[in-house]
């Protein structure tokens, strides 16, 4: 099995995919290409949130126009999205996108298909093989269904392809709306290949329920070694898809560079607005990217022993709460003054970080 340590190296632009245990974040713009200044305000935020790389799709015309306009004022490596018209993966390779992403099952021209190879060649740009079990080969889904098999298959004539046209800086996805299928399907090629692996589920849904399915379906790979780059497609702001990404990876030990707030589910001892609190502390953090855990606990009964594993914390009572470090109670404070000193205790962990890494 390939796992992501073992995966050929693969670069869009200066990001590595593969051949390491970074797992790389990405996710894509919903604007239209061709409205450029609202794509390039979702690539921002999308890059201030922690994305590495961002996809674009190319659609029209008035897309393939504005690839260039987007590209050369992007804050990262930007990735072509290609469907049904090979011209336009074409045009964004010399537009400089520093990937495209194309489906077998929709680009079939043997001729367009080699042009595509000879300039991604030229320009040193990978393509992502993006097999979706929803455009699976006639051939294929007569003799396999919507199985991993016809995926797997369906990825390895794509792949012998653009061999074939000497061509073999490649990435490879095999996406469903099935977290099981899915899973069977990496699985199955992680075997296979020994290229970077794209994890995905496709169409996943909302905020909660396309995260837990993406949850369900993503984890037991990713414990596996299995995966080189990430998107959760969920249909909410893409902003969501690089938090949801950065709070799974982090939750396997991934993902570092992110304040993890914790907090109890409350009893009958709760005698403060704790869902508040987390909710004003997760918002004071959103934008601070450094490893940090902090505990929000409803009592002082069992804060302390229950707030051993985070860096700093409160627990809140009545009238007066505690803060503590590593489980350690370093004072008592005023309930009313509680979250301010919190949040002075947040950011003082940050300056140390900051003078520790120099930043």
């Amino acid at each position: 099995m390939y796992t992501r340590t073992k995966t050929k190296k693969v670069f869009v632009g200066d990001v590595q995919i593969g051949g390491q245990n970074k797992i790389v974040l990405q996710s894509m713009t919903i604007a239209k290409t061709k409205h450029v200044k609202k794509s390039l305000k979702e690539i921002n935020d999308l890059v201030k949130e922690g994305a590495d790389l961002v996809r674009i799709a190319v659609f029209d015309d008035a897309d393939k126009r504005a690839i260039r306009k987007v590209v050369d004022q992007s804050p990262c490596p930007i990735i072509a999205d290609i469907h049904f018209n090979p011209d336009y993966a074409i045009a964004a390779i010399k537009a400089g996108c520093k990937k495209i992403r194309l489906n077998p099952g929709n680009i079939k021209s043997k001729e367009k298909l080699r042009e595509i190879c000879l300039l991604a060649n030229q320009y040193n740009i990978p393509i992502r093989v993006g097999v979706n079990s929803g455009s699976i080969p006639y051939d294929l889904m007569r003799e396999y269904g919507v199985t991993s098999t016809a995926m797997i298959i369906a990825a390895k004539r794509y792949v012998r392809m653009l061999k074939r046209f000497g061509f073999d800086n490649i990435v490879i996805s095999l996406k469903t709306s099935s977290a099981l299928l899915s899973m069977q399907a990496y699985e199955l090629g992680a075997k296979k290949f020994s290229y970077p692996l794209h994890l995905g589920i496709t169409e996943a849904g909302t905020l909660i329920n396309g995260t837990i399915k993406s949850v369900a379906g993503l984890t037991p790979l990713l414990l596996k070694g299995i995966g080189d780059t990430i998107r959760i497609s969920l249909s909410t702001n893409p902003v969501d898809e690089i938090k949801v990404a950065k709070k799974m990876l982090n939750s396997l030990g991934l993902y570092e560079n992110l304040v993890d707030v914790v907090a109890c589910p409350t009893c009958g001892r709760l005698n403060f607005d704790l869902f508040k609190v987390t909710k004003e502390i997760e918002e004071f953090v959103k934008d601070l990217h450094f490893p940090l855990k902090v505990s929000i606990l409803g009592c002082s009964v069992n804060g302390p022993g229950e707030a051993k594993e985070a860096d700093i914390g409160i627990a809140g009572g009545k009238q007066e709460g505690i803060i503590f470090k590593k489980g350690v109670v370093v004072k008592s404070v005023k309930q009313e003054y509680l979250v301010d000193e919190l949040k002075q205790m947040i950011l003082e962990e940050y300056e140390l970080f900051k003078k520790k890494n120099g930043k």
